[in-house]
């Protein structure tokens, strides 16, 4: 009996022991956040060289974190690079992602893998809040008064609080799960993007009720919500309307209990805020604290969000256990459509720092972006020098949680511990994607040629199109000022070569 009784205490010790051993061995997976914004230069935030706007939150993160200094979207607008960090693929290789109206049709494949169904299946929970802009439903004719899909739940995400693509085109309503928020049965939404419909008044038949006046020849004079001019016709859904003051506590309240409801479990919270994107209108307790206009005041914004996303986690006692990304979408602009003090009140500061371009060019301005690091495992008071895209981020984040880089991510690098800090080899070339391609690879930048406008007058913006091949030395010339194709056709051949490999993949 005694024996038998020695046999039993013995296997609940060994069983115990195993166990324990076992749970010592499985590392606690890190939340993920990647806040992502939209219109922020590389040279916008203090880290990066900023003198006439403190950005103290993000420039905490810097210190105590990873800072890139070749960090790069694939693309100098907004929705192609979306589509590459969702899918892992060059936004070029697929026709239909480009800018995207408000009523798109859905472009992400519901049939192949995602950066939130790769980390949905690794046991994540997954939610998306804030800008989306990668189209909803199946067609552009769609219904806005019932449930709207496919969407973000059927590409990954187990949670959705978004607005459907930029704040200066209509639809002007929030989007939870499938369901416009605060819509009423006897105030229908109808959407156009090619006639008037109702009897709303317009940017340009009624300029005098405009707040914010739009800038001449840009499009944003078309239905007047809350004072702004917009892209696109509306009518109908009065209540559901969002306030553009309003969007931004919005997005961080939602933001705020996805993190709350989900701190128990292993969670990827996509944050994509709408600062600086124009109709820029900041919250009251924001506006002129930044002296360069609302484009500055958005970006004290965007800042003070990010600060808010970090107390949140470190009041949860998450901090220790989570990783932080943040970078933008595309590069700076400061008129793109509303006469709102960017370009009157920028006061010497310089949005793309040294690099040449901004949004929409293929010039450095356009793609090299601010990317920050932050959280469990990360280096602290790095700056990296690693060449990474942001279409990298799903395998990284695959790797970082170990699970398996799906086939058809087929250009995103697996380079999680570049991501952390603690590996300097990063990519070996990057594609980049504007009006042409252009391709980097070590110090050296080829652009191919290109029929396209070379300047944009609208923006005040060089696109970096010419019909001749161009050469530039980033580590001589990262202002990308001297032409040296004629000087160096050796450079030019090999990576011609390579760019033309890639697109014949």
């Amino acid at each position: 009996m005694m024996d038998n009784l020695r046999l039993i205490c013995l296997s609940v010790f060994l069983v115990a022991w195993t166990l324990s051993g076992a749970c010592q061995q499985m590392p606690e997976k890190p939340n993920i956040v990647l806040i992502y914004v939209d219109d922020l230069g590389y040279g916008d935030l203090g880290s990066y060289g900023a003198v006439q706007i403190t950005t103290p939150h993000l420039d905490r993160l810097a210190e105590q974190g990873v800072r890139f200094t070749n960090g790069y979207s694939t693309s100098a607008t907004c929705t192609p690079s979306r589509y590459a960090l969702m899918t892992g693929t060059y936004p070029w290789r697929r026709q239909g992602t480009g800018i995207l109206p408000g009523d798109a049709a859905l472009i992400v494949p519901q049939d192949k893998a995602t950066i939130a169904t790769v980390l949905r299946d690794a046991g994540y929970k997954t939610g998306v809040i804030g800008k989306w802009h990668l189209g909803l439903g199946e067609s552009v004719d769609k219904n806005w008064n019932s449930a709207i899909k496919p969407g973000p739940l059927e590409v990954g995400f187990d949670y959705s609080f978004i607005f459907p693509a930029t704040a200066d085109r209509v639809p002007t309503v929030f989007i939870e799960n499938h369901q416009v928020v605060g819509l009423e049965d006897d105030d229908p939404i109808h959407v156009s993007y090619t006639e008037k419909i109702g009897n709303e008044p317009t940017g340009r038949e009624n300029p005098e009720l405009l707040k914010m006046s739009s800038s001449p020849n840009h499009g944003h004079d078309n239905t007047i919500i809350n004072g702004i001019g917009r892209i696109g016709f509306m009518e109908g859904g009065q209540k559901a309307r969002w306030v553009d003051e309003e969007l931004s506590l919005t997005f961080l309240s939602k933001a705020k209990i996805f993190i709350e409801e989900n701190k128990s479990d292993p969670f990827f919270l996509f944050f994509a805020l709408t600062e600086p994107h124009v109709p820029r209108m900041p919250a009251t307790m924001f506006k002129g604290q930044s002296k360069l206009g609302y484009r500055g005041d958005a970006i004290k914004q965007m800042d003070w969000t990010v600060g808010e996303i970090i107390g949140e986690l470190e009041k949860l006692k998450l901090d220790d256990n989570t990783v932080v990304i943040f970078t933008s979408d595309n590069g700076p602009v400061l008129d793109d459509g509303y006469v709102d003090g960017a370009v009157e009140q920028l006061n010497g500061h310089k949005p793309a720092g040294a690099l040449r371009g901004g949004k929409y060019s293929i010039f450095e301005a356009g793609t090299r972006m601010p990317w920050i690091v932050w959280g469990k495992g990360v280096e602290k008071n790095k700056v990296s020098e690693a060449l990474i895209s942001q279409v990298d981020l799903l395998a990284s984040l695959a790797e970082l949680v170990d699970s398996v880089r799906p086939k058809e991510a087929r250009d995103s690098k697996a380079m999680s511990k570049v991501l952390l800090g603690t590996a300097d080899e990063g990519r070996e070339y990057v594609i980049q994607h504007a009006g042409t391609l252009a391709i980097r690879k070590g110090d050296w930048k080829y652009i191919a040629p290109s029929s396209g406008r070379a300047y944009n007058k609208l923006t005040d913006i060089e696109l970096g199109n010419l019909p001749e091949d161009q050469l530039y030395n980033l580590s001589e010339d990262p202002g990308e000022t001297r032409n040296l194709a004629n000087q160096y056709p050796e450079i030019v051949r090999e990576l011609k070569s390579l760019m033309e490999k890639e697109k014949n993949d």
